[in-house]
């Protein structure tokens, strides 16, 4: 099969760029070893919370933002384009404070992103509580977000899907590919077991299996990181908000499910969910709704984070002619991956990326490669 462009990969990031570029009358492939999204895609929880979960001085901050309010443009335009709702939630994000080291943070926070023109909000324990009625009584302060939210990640994997078809994608599931075809030093394409499939540009978004593109001179340096999720089934909903806490964070869906996360776990590509990984999820939601200790487990499961040893993220052209890399987004993949994706896909078509993508190049690492430190960004 020929094509102009290929796409190793079949999340949100893979499915994002395919649906620009096919698009733009470009002839585009995405191989994807599984099924669409079968990994960290669907696996997530689906925040949408640059403001919670990026530090100011983070060369994410300006892509984490950007890739909010592209959320806010992409949910109604999926919606149009295939009948599809991918619930972006629009009531915002607690987080809580359950000490006074917490509490130092939150307004640590609130003081900068203030100072940023970000909207933040403190919030006092009876607000807290007004707020949101289920939460731990021992809450003794909050942080208010209204831009943050969330998304049904499952639901904008298959409405992704349904736009880049639509607009003359093609999608090869249950292929694994195991090297690029390089020709006089120049992608030519990807091999797929027997089959090779032809095209002078590729796009690497395999998310945690980014690093085992045979044939890059420079692979992107992302290992898996095991994350523990628990879904809770409840009628009526538990909370209004999306709500963390420094540990965790429950996350409500339209479906009257909250799930709740996460661990960090360097376990390789191992995804059995475990009862350690289990009891940490469950401290986690217990210390933020005590109720639901009540309440029946519904599922758990876990998630591949495609993690890179300084946690930022691999974007732009790779070491070969014709090789680009859109991965590594590690704990930013819902929040990122829409806008990463087409980022990429512009790149492709020689655009200008809106942000300086000079911190995200896979030329970082060509000295050495650092131990992963898959630690939260606060």
């Amino acid at each position: 099969m020929d094509a102009d462009v290929i796409i190793v990969g079949g999340g949100i990031v893979g499915l994002s760029a395919a649906r620009l570029l096919a698009a733009a009358g470009a002839r585009t492939v995405v191989i994807e070893r599984a099924r669409v999204g079968a990994e960290a895609s669907t696996a997530a929880a689906g925040m949408v919370a640059p403001q919670a979960e990026t530090a100011e001085d983070s060369p994410l901050l300006e892509l984490a933002l950007r890739g909010r309010d592209h959320h806010l443009a992409l949910a109604p335009a999926l919606e149009a384009e295939t009948g599809l709702s991918v619930d972006l939630a629009c009531r915002g994000l607690i987080e809580l404070a359950f000490t006074g080291e917490d509490l130092r943070r939150l307004e640590a926070r609130r003081s900068w992103q203030t100072r940023r023109g970000l909207a933040a909000e403190a919030l006092g324990p009876a607000e807290v509580r007004e707020s949101e009625p289920n939460v731990n009584p021992a809450v003794c302060g909050g942080l208010y977000i209204p831009g943050d939210r969330c998304v049904d990640n499952v639901r904008l994997v298959r409405a992704l899907a349904a736009s880049a078809v639509a607009r003359g994608a093609s999608i090869v599931t249950g292929r694994p590919v195991t090297g690029l075809v390089v020709e006089s030093g120049v992608v030519a394409g990807v091999q797929a077991a027997a089959e090779a499939f032809r095209a002078p540009v590729v796009i690497n978004a395999m998310g945690a299996w980014a690093s085992q593109l045979a044939g890059d001179p420079l692979p992107p340096p992302v290992e898996p990181v095991r994350g523990h999720i628990v879904a809770f089934d409840m009628a009526p909903a538990l909370l209004r908000h999306v709500v963390c806490s420094p540990r965790g964070y429950l996350v409500p869906r339209a479906d009257g499910r909250t799930l709740a996360g996460s661990t960090t776990e360097r376990a390789g590509f191992d995804k059995i969910v475990t009862a350690a990984g289990l009891g940490t999820v469950l401290g986690i939601a217990l210390e933020i709704a005590p109720i639901l200790g009540d309440v029946p487990v519904a599922d758990s499961w876990v998630g591949l984070r495609p993690g890179t040893p300084d946690g930022l993220p691999v974007i732009g052209p790779g070491m070969l002619p014709g090789l680009f890399h859109a991965a590594g987004l590690y704990r930013n993949g819902i929040l990122m991956g829409p806008l990463v994706g087409e980022i990429v896909a512009g790149l492709v078509r020689g655009l200008a990326s809106p942000v300086d993508l000079a911190p995200f190049s896979v030329t970082r690492f060509a000295a050495g490669r650092p131990q992963l430190v898959p630690e939260r960004v606060d």
